[in-house]
């Protein structure tokens, strides 16, 4: 099988693709076939040797996808060959074929494409985590969205027009600021990491904002904080951008409230993560929750895709494609390709 493989920490250069002996499953494992693979910044993180976890080399990085069940292993019950799955967290998706515990995998249903399930996984379940258990979202309630137009800031920007809430999107340029709006974004502030806070002072009339979703790391930390109302959340979940130095936390002002979400947390058990994926996959359904993808490329082209991802330009998700699962248009937003070859694009 096909893999990327990096055996030095460096560059998006570091990305190559090497042959790799076929996976065999173990006790409670099975093997997928893979369709597509999501692009996270977890990723970059584990390329350049300081993300958590994963780091011995040589390693195949990646954690996102979907794909088709073509083995199971002894004591696999709730899967079987030819189960279309879908997952958040399994090491080596970066590849054609991963190997991954059976209670790892998601049972994808029918209606819901690869595409849609590779671009939902990761971003969608830490989105959940931000509006439910992060900071319960609701009626009343107005959250400060950084990024607004990447992959998370779009979703957690829709759950909470959803739930009933008003966000305020923060995007880096003005070519971001229709997808912001588009997904549900009260009011739109273009700024890189400087002079945001006062606006969103501006927008609440003083008061700030109840929660801060901050996925862009050190450089907004303190903006975030300023932007916050009495008691306010900061959710801080970016540190791979820059990590954050030492803080007294007597310089907190307002009695607010700093917390570092952990998606794992959200899904700690098997029936937490199927109830989870339940919630996405059924808003997905409804037509409440729409997953951008905001460029497709070849496991070849994985090196591209970090490009484009740590140029800051994209706008949603990025996507991998191992082989020749089906035709896409690589390195095009699906929304960009005429309406036939969309279709057949997700088809």
């Amino acid at each position: 099988m096909q893999s990327i493989v990096i055996r030095e920490h460096g560059g998006p250069e570091v990305l190559r693709v090497e042959a790799l002996p076929d996976p065999k499953p173990s006790y409670k494992e099975v093997v997928v076939n893979v369709a597509a693979i999501g692009v996270n910044y977890m990723d970059v993180g584990t390329r350049e040797g300081y993300a958590r976890g994963n780091t011995t080399l040589p390693l195949t990085p990646g954690v996102e996808g979907a794909g088709t069940v073509i083995a199971v292993g002894a004591d696999v019950t709730c899967l079987k060959v030819g189960d279309r799955v879908a997952w958040y967290f399994v090491w080596g998706s970066y590849s054609e074929q991963i190997v991954a515990p059976a209670s790892a995998l998601v049972p994808l249903p029918d209606d819901i494409d690869f595409e849609t399930a590779a671009g939902l996984m990761m971003q969608g379940l830490t989105a959940s985590h931000l509006v439910f258990e992060t900071f319960a979202i609701g009626p009343g309630k107005t959250a400060l969205v950084h990024s607004a137009a990447g992959g998370v800031g779009l979703l957690v920007t829709q759950m909470i027009k959803l739930l009933g809430g008003r966000s305020i999107g923060r995007v880096s340029n003005n070519e971001k600021i229709e997808a912001a709006q588009s997904a549900g974004a009260n009011a739109v502030i273009t700024s890189t990491a400087q002079g945001f806070a006062d606006e969103v002072l501006l927008l609440t009339e003083g008061e700030g904002v109840n929660v801060a979703y901050d996925g862009s790391g050190a450089t907004t930390f303190w903006g975030s904080v300023a932007a916050l109302g009495y008691h306010g959340v900061l959710a801080y979940y970016g540190p791979l951008f820059a990590p954050l130095k030492p803080i007294d936390v007597t310089d907190l002002p307002k009695s607010i409230h700093v917390t570092y979400p952990i998606v794992m947390h959200h899904v700690r058990t098997r029936s937490d993560l199927l109830r989870r994926t339940k919630q996405l996959f059924d808003w997905v359904r409804a037509g409440d929750l729409k997953v951008k993808i905001g460029g497709r490329y070849s496991l070849a082209d994985a090196a591209q895709a970090h490009r484009d991802l740590q140029s800051r330009r994209t706008i949603g998700k990025l996507l991998l494609f191992p082989g020749d699962h089906e035709r896409h248009e690589f390195g095009r937003a699906n929304d960009e390709l005429p309406p036939r070859d969309r279709k057949e694009a997700n088809a």
